[in-house]
């Protein structure tokens, strides 16, 4: 991607860097090792070679190299992969950084560079994303072993936050947040904050709006957090605006109109597989229908209020990644008909129940794996997955015809 600030180009990178969501791994051609290198340093060396030229006012170029998820690549081999690249590219005389991101679930480096030349002249980016770049991707994935776009599969699996392990005041936490968050956004059809979160919990997060007379509901806030085995939060929350691609509340409320829509053609499916298992298999209480959904790869959540009476339920079918209230699927799978056919369970200890607004509540609160019936269902989990969301402050754009100051992408990706 080509552009006209590379103060900004570089400010994006670094304030990642400082947000611990990337990590500077080479710098060439800047006479400096990376930990004698300042900001200044940075701006200085390319800013040197724009003025060599100030008739070229597109001269900032900023390179997104995706690879698959299975690829294991450490910061030994980003390094020759990336300079090898921009060897291909007829780059490799210019000075350029690279920066390992950690913002999304597939391994991925951001390379900033200027095409002013040290003569002053321009480097030609006409078309350089389909001939250079595309024959380099493929020479680099034979050279180092990746694999292959063309063939790489399309589904791939929601990683949830796992619990024991995580680091509650650090990256990785707010990482795996990320990745569960924009996954969620990308793949499912919800049409209410308290459908995202019956998915979010899914993987052990939830989006959380505040006590209705907080600042923070009055503000339109949001913040996301881990949630351990019984459905508490644990650890800090971290701010929707913290994250790359903002996944705010506005975001998320964005999706609601257009998923009512698209998630129509699913509702008839969910049906057919709630009415067989209530309908035939004899006597069924609360815990044995979620365990036979979770079996045809659904989830089954039933609202409670602080009483514990239940109010409401919500069914996340996971094989068309759809979200659907009880009511939404007709009368005869709303919460009060469904517990009428159901064989009376009494509220397990430590379950638990609130009315605050957005939030799911369930005595079994997310799918567990040995509930899938992998014989049945071996993707249960597995959904399409789009290239990384990138941030609005550096946007791509797709290819189009080419205009006087528009910007090109130049990827290797695996994410296709």
């Amino acid at each position: 991607m080509t552009g006209k600030s590379i103060r900004g180009l570089i400010n994006y990178n670094e304030s990642k860097v400082t947000e611990g969501m990337a990590e500077l791994i080479l710098a060439s051609r800047f006479g400096l090792e990376i930990e004698q290198l300042e900001l200044r340093h940075k701006v200085a060396r390319f800013e040197h070679l724009t003025r060599l030229n100030s008739a070229i006012k597109t001269n900032a170029v900023h390179i997104l190299l995706n690879f698959d998820r299975s690829d294991k690549i450490d910061v030994g081999t980003f390094q020759p992969i990336a300079t090898d690249y921009m060897e291909k590219i007829g780059f490799g005389e210019q000075p350029f950084l690279v920066y390992q991101h950690f913002d999304a679930n597939h391994p991925h480096i951001h390379i900033v560079t200027t095409n002013v030349q040290s003569d002053g002249t321009r480097i030609d980016m006409h078309n350089i994303g389909r001939t250079l770049s595309e024959k380099a991707r493929k020479e680099i994935e034979l050279e180092y072993k990746l694999i292959k776009a063309e063939s790489r599969g399309k589904e791939q699996q929601i990683v949830p936050v796992r619990i024991k392990s995580a680091n509650y005041t650090g990256k990785p936490t707010k990482r795996s947040i990320y990745n569960v968050v924009t996954s969620v956004l990308r793949s499912y059809k919800f049409t209410s904050l308290a459908e995202y979160n019956a998915v979010l919990r899914n993987f052990n997060v939830i989006a959380d709006r505040g006590a209705e007379d907080s600042i923070m509901f009055e503000k339109r806030g949001l913040v996301y957090s881990v949630l351990d085995e019984s459905g508490k939060r644990i650890g800090i929350p971290f701010k929707a605006s913290s994250f790359a691609g903002k996944p705010t509340l506005n975001k998320v409320e964005g999706k609601f109109a257009f998923n009512a829509t698209k998630r129509k053609i699913n509702a008839e499916q969910l049906s057919e597989i709630i009415a067989r298992i209530v309908d035939g298999s004899g006597k069924l209480d609360r815990n044995l229908l979620i365990h036979a959904l979770g079996k045809q790869g659904v989830s089954l959540y039933f609202r409670q209020n602080t009483e514990g009476r239940v109010y409401g339920v919500t069914y996340v079918d996971h094989n068309t990644r759809s979200v659907f209230n009880g009511s939404d699927l007709g009368k005869n799978y709303s919460a009060k008909a469904i517990l009428e056919r159901l064989t009376p369970t009494p509220i397990e200890p430590g379950t638990m129940a609130t009315s605050t607004k957005g939030v799911i509540t369930t005595e079994k609160r997310y799918l567990s794996s040995k509930d899938i019936d992998r014989k049945t269902d071996q993707d249960l989990l597995h959904f399409l997955m789009e290239k990384t969301a990138y941030d609005p402050a550096v946007p791509l754009v797709k290819k189009k015809k080419k205009k006087k100051g528009r910007s090109k992408n130049i990827t290797i990706s695996n994410q296709t």
